[in-house]
This record gives C-alpha cells, structure tokens and sequence, in this order.
C-alpha cells in the first residue's frame, strides 16, 4: 500500500523569512507556503517544474533575464533552472506546488495510469518555453486553481493513506488546466516577425502526438491543415527557422531527457514509445543532438536541449 505522510513545521532560516510553512508528500508533490520580504534563491532540482501561486504581495518576476510584475494571485510556471527570481516589492506570501518525479517511479503502488499523467506532466515542462507571465490566461481557470490548492493544502494537513487518493485527482486536475492554458497560448519560440497563426496550431498538434509517428508525417500534416504536401515542409522550415525533421527529433528528444530523469523507463521502452527504431537509434540520435551520450547525460543529471538559450540575456519584453 502507498503510504503517504504529510507535516508542518515552522523555522526561521533568514531575516527577510517572515513565516515558512512547509508540507512535504512522500511524495508524488511538494508543498512550501512561506512569506517574504526579499527573495532568496532556493534550491534547484532538475526534476520536474513547480506551480506558484502569489496570494498576496507585489513585485516582479525574472526568468531568463526577462521581467513580469506579479501581485496577488498572480500564478507563475518555475523552470528547472537556477535562473530565475523574484524582486519583492511589498511583502509577498509564495504558494510553491513542487511536481515530483517519484510519482512516476512509484505508479505501480497507487491505482492511477502512470503514462498518462506523466505525458502530460511532460507535455507542460517541454512547450512551456521558460519565459516569464503569468501562466493562466482564464479568470475561470485561476478561480479553479486557486481552489484546487486551497484544498490540496487543507486535504494535507490530515495524516493518513485515505489522503493520497483525493490530492492525486487534486493534482491531476491542476495538470489538466495548465495544459489547457499552455495550449491556448503562444509558449512557442518563434521569430517575433511571424504573425501566421497556422504554424502555433501546427506546432501545438506536432507536441501532441509527438508519440504519434503517423500522424508527423507530412502527408497527414498536408491533410489536417489544408495544405500540399510539397508546401509544409517548405512553409515550416519559413516559419520555425528549422526544418520540420530537426524539430520532431528536438521535441522527442526533450521528451527523451525528462524521461531519463525522471522516470524509470527503460530505454528499449523510451525508444519504443518515442518511434526511434532501437536504443542504437536512441542513443546516436541523442548524441548526435546534445553532444553527451545518455549514461553521461543521466550521471551529470541537468537538462540540455530543455533549456531554453541556456538561459542568456534577452531583450525584455
């Protein structure tokens, strides 16, 4: 039986720490409340990305050199980079939902479908592009998170198995309406001159089935958006500034990274689900692209092809 345990405690650690509560799941989640007057930058664990809801304060967001002021209820995506922060205006209490990888590695001890929930926790982390703002676009969708957390806080502060259950439909929920939000919304790098449409629905259907062989081919592609065959690849490649090919084997392999961080899918089976032909395939594809085979991508345990322009100064927008 999947046990889980949660428990709050209380701890000074920095004069700008007004109050820290922390509630922490064995595991599939973590969850820190805690109140500031300036940030102090927290561990990063390369694992999966964190949820932060700002209940109340003023300020501005940073990642990747770009700002993006916050203020109450204000929900934000944190990459698993070290480069990003927070300039605290106003006293800030930060809401921080931490999406572990050990659900994944421990699916066989709860009734949930583990492959689901991690392609979909997958789908978030690899087209949620790392740039700052506020992820949620839906006032009805902030009003459902807002609540989804409220209860996750309040179901876990109950010790005992009959909680895992409910936070995990919880959790689930919270997945559903990110990717809901990310999928109505421009998370795609593209070059700021593009003003197609075509190619964000182009790119959004692509990362769905990225899993889906068939359905990448550019006789499909042609059919669902109404085009010649001998025209999509040329019109992606115009758009992206990459050729259709390149991109597929990129967002696969960025799916390849998360998996092999993230879960204990072997490698016959990421290749298979994947569409590459054998784990040979898998393994020169990956370091053809990253430059680092897959034993010394996984001893070093950081992203590569997830970063998003290795977090260099950009133009704030």
């Amino acid at each position: 039986m999947f046990c889980i345990q949660f428990y709050t405690y209380f701890v000074i650690f920095h004069p700008n720490v007004r109050k820290m509560q922390v509630l922490e799941a064995h595991k599939p989640f973590e969850i820190q409340e805690i109140e500031l007057t300036s940030w102090k930058q927290r561990p990063v664990k390369n694992n999966f990305f964190e949820l932060v809801l700002i209940k109340e304060g003023e300020g501005t967001q940073c990642i990747n050199y770009n700002d993006y002021s916050y203020s109450n209820n204000s929900m934000f995506l944190l990459p698993p980079l070290k480069c990003h922060s927070f300039t605290i205006e106003k006293p800030t209490r930060f809401i921080f939902l931490k999406f572990t990888d050990s659900f994944f590695k421990n699916a066989n001890r709860i009734t949930i479908d583990r492959n689901e929930w991690f392609k979909e926790a997958s789908y978030i982390l690899s087209n949620y592009n790392q740039l700052p703002g506020d992820i949620i676009k839906n006032e009805m969708d902030r009003n459902y998170l807002e609540n989804l957390i409220g209860m996750i806080l309040q179901e876990s502060r109950n010790y005992g198995e009959e909680s895992i259950n409910l936070v995990t439909s919880l959790m689930t929920s919270i997945l559903e309406i990110l990717i809901r939000n990310i999928k109505k919304s421009n998370y795609f790098e593209l070059p700021k001159n593009q003003v197609d449409d075509r190619i964000t629905k182009m790119l959004t259907y692509i990362n769905t089935h990225i899993d889906k062989t068939e359905l990448l081919k550019v006789e499909n592609l042609a059919k669902v958006f109404n085009m010649s065959p001998t025209y999509v690849s040329e019109y992606f490649k115009k758009q992206v500034s990459m050729s259709l090919r390149e991109y597929i084997i990129k967002a696969k392999l960025k799916l390849v990274e998360i998996r092999l961080l993230n879960s204990d899918f072997t490698l016959t089976q990421i290749a298979d689900d994947l569409g590459f032909t054998d784990v040979s395939h898998l393994s020169k594809t990956f370091k053809r692209y990253t430059g680092s085979s897959i034993r010394d991508f996984k001893i070093k345990g950081e992203y590569m092809l997830l970063k998003r322009a290795t977090c260099m100064p950009s133009v704030h927008t």
